[in-house]
């Protein structure tokens, strides 16, 4: 790593492993070291959070998607002082409410008696703008994706997300530079969930991208990247 790279942990979301940020990974490599960990091995987002920590550089810029975003918010709560930056993709603050953690029961329920190939028809039209669903190079790459993570995982990174923390009243002792990027036609982390976590940390700002769903790092690539190079380099 040279002297001018920062080190920068991206974590994926549900159902995700480096494919997500293959992109980001591949053209950030002038500025930033990039580690993407693997979050599939634990039941709770403080588990995954730790076992971060327990790995990475002693300070470091930090990107989460979905899930990872509430992996990336609880180290902030364990460890502050580490995260030299923060950037939260397509993500909220916000604990689950009762019908969306029944609503991963059911899911959980789908994936253990039939596996992920019934459960992917169910969500990957959340997953991605309704104007992608035809595009079958990114529903293979998605498709793909989920397979290598497996069923076992998805259930492991469900009951995490179902018992995550309500994250909002720890917003404001954020002080790092902090970035909210997100689809505009997200529909698991809609823009007004986006906002509020944007408009409740002290250095945090808002960025969305147009033409886009949940998935923004594999959605617009392009535009996902750009936003990561000025956060790195430029928001202080």
């Amino acid at each position: 790593m040279s002297q001018r790279t920062t080190p920068l942990i991206l974590v994926p979301g549900l159902l995700c492993d480096p494919a997500l940020w293959r992109h980001q990974s591949a053209h950030l490599t002038d500025i930033a070291d990039c580690q993407i960990v693997d979050v599939t091995g634990r039941d709770r987002i403080e588990d995954m959070a730790a076992d971060i920590l327990a790995s990475a550089p002693e300070q470091f810029a930090l990107a989460g998607l979905s899930m990872g975003g509430y992996v990336a918010l609880d180290i902030l709560r364990q460890a502050p002082e580490r995260v030299l930056k923060l950037a939260l993709l397509d993500t909220h603050a916000r604990a689950d409410s009762p019908e969306q953690s029944a609503q991963r029961e059911k899911l959980i329920a789908l994936a253990q008696d039939e596996g992920l190939d019934n459960v992917m028809p169910l969500l990957l039209p959340r997953m991605i703008h309704p104007a992608r669903l035809d595009d079958s190079v990114l529903v293979n790459e998605l498709q793909a994706m989920a397979a290598r993570v497996g069923p076992q995982a998805f259930v492991r990174q469900q009951q995490a997300i179902m018992h995550r923390r309500d994250y909002r009243e720890s917003l404001a002792d954020i002080y790092c530079p902090t970035v909210v990027i997100g689809g505009r036609d997200d529909v698991i982390a809609p823009l007004d969930r986006m906002a509020e976590m944007a408009a409740g940390v002290r250095n945090g700002r808002l960025a969305i991208i147009e033409d886009c769903g949940h998935m923004a790092t594999m959605e617009q690539p392009q535009a996902a990247t750009a936003l990561l190079r000025d956060w790195l380099v430029y928001q202080q």
